[in-house]
């Protein structure tokens, strides 16, 4: 009861409450952001937020692979965006796990892989899948590892395809018919610029490349002006993207093995080179090279002058021109090469001896001869003289064959 003679009091109501800022957003079905994202499972996507039954657990995988497969089969663009973005939080979801290996049939393409000396099975792994060869880094050592292989990888570049099997792109590197390799055959007796020719030639390589790194013998540690007589004769193979300098050292480095082998001390080496690369051009026949570089010998022991027609060619540019016979020019022509001309041995070596000719050179056959002359030039029969008579007598031989066997380099 109202207290007497007052004014009854106002009946009193509960205060409304604001909702806060985002209660609707807490209180709202979850969006499928929140799907992927863990703010929500696939219960709440559509429906109000309450514990889900074990049942509605147990189908939470299934709901959103069909999410999955409606976004992307039925919305086109739209839901490749959504596989894009929400894609590996997808997998996580459902426990997918990313294969680490491609499937066999998706290889195509091609490229190139390059084992280097010492290279690793993780290395060779990691280079795999840099070449786009293998689908992760690991795929191929892990197989190595898992079926204990341990093979022996030869350095080298190979041709493979993209998006092999690790088992294939092992079973390509030890397939020898994948290794990629360029041949260079260089044959004994050229001079440097026919061999500059012919590297360009057979590796692809501008001849001005070729040019430019034969240029400076000391880069190789040849003390001599020239690399003349230094870039050894025989069949070469290298990796594709060999440069010039690569392909002239390992020439070099060939001649330096031969001189060693030969027992040819450091500063003898340009002489040895010398008169092993008149032997080359001189000799017809193996068993007399030995022979050719006794007579150099025991000419230079006379004082005699060489007269070798290879060095009068040579430093008159007559070399392969189709004849073993000099022209006058050439023979009365003053340079430090004409051995028709100067006493001793010429400047330098005038063509690329191989083997044989080094140990020659150092190892020449006992005898008096001071002449020779090939008498066939079919058959490289050779004849060695120590008289003047002898010789003529020789000499003759050589005409009358000549003279039966026209336009046969006389």
């Amino acid at each position: 009861m109202p207290p007497s003679g007052g004014t009854p009091p106002p009946v009193s109501r509960p205060p409304e409450r604001t909702a806060p800022v985002g209660a609707a957003r807490a209180s709202a079905p979850g969006d499928l952001a929140d799907l992927f994202t863990g703010r929500a499972s696939s219960d709440t996507v559509g429906a109000a937020p309450k514990k889900p039954s074990k049942r509605r657990r147990r189908a939470r995988g299934w709901i959103a692979l069909a999410i999955v497969v409606v976004l992307l089969g039925g919305i086109g663009a739209g839901g490749v965006w959504v596989w894009n973005t929400y894609g590996d939080k997808v997998r996580s979801f459902m426990g997918w796990e990313e294969p680490a290996d491609y499937a066999t049939g998706l290889a195509n393409g091609e490229a190139l892989l390059t084992i280097a000396s010492g290279d690793t099975g993780m290395t060779i792994s990691t280079k795999l899948y840099q070449a786009g060869v293998t689908k992760t880094s690991s795929v191929f050592y892990n197989m190595l590892v898992k079926s204990q292989q341990n093979p022996n990888f030869q350095p080298g570049v190979y041709k493979l395809q993209k998006q092999m099997t690790a088992a294939a792109a092992l079973a390509a590197i030890q397939d020898p018919a994948n290794r990629q390799q360029n041949t260079a055959l260089i044959r004994e007796g050229l001079t440097v610029s026919q061999i500059a020719q012919a590297l360009s030639d057979d590796l692809t390589i501008p001849l001005a490349d070729v040019q430019a790194a034969v240029k400076t013998p000391s880069d190789y540690g040849v003390s001599a002006d020239s690399l003349e007589g230094w870039l050894f004769p025989a069949t070469y193979t290298f990796d594709p993207g060999t440069t010039a300098t690569q392909a002239v050292k390992a020439m070099v480095d060939r001649t330096k093995q031969s001189l060693q082998q030969a027992g040819v001390a450091a500063s003898d080496q340009q002489r040895i080179l010398t008169i092993a690369s008149i032997i080359q051009r001189e000799a017809r026949q193996s068993a007399d090279f030995y022979k050719v570089s006794r007579v150099i010998q025991n000419r230079l022991a006379d004082g005699m002058k060489l007269q070798m027609d290879s060095t009068a060619q040579y430093g008159y540019g007559e070399m392969h021109d189709g004849s073993v016979s000099s022209s006058a020019a050439a023979l009365a022509d003053n340079n430090p090469w004409n051995t028709y001309v100067i006493t001793g041995l010429p400047k330098g070596p005038i063509s690329n001896p191989g083997d044989t000719a080094i140990d020659a050179a150092v190892h020449p056959a006992d005898g008096p001869w001071l002449y020779f002359v090939t008498v066939n030039l079919d058959t490289g029969e050779t004849v060695f003289s120590t008289t003047d008579a002898e010789h003529e007598a020789a000499v003759a031989q050589w005409r009358s064959w000549c003279a039966q066997n026209p336009n046969s380099g006389c």
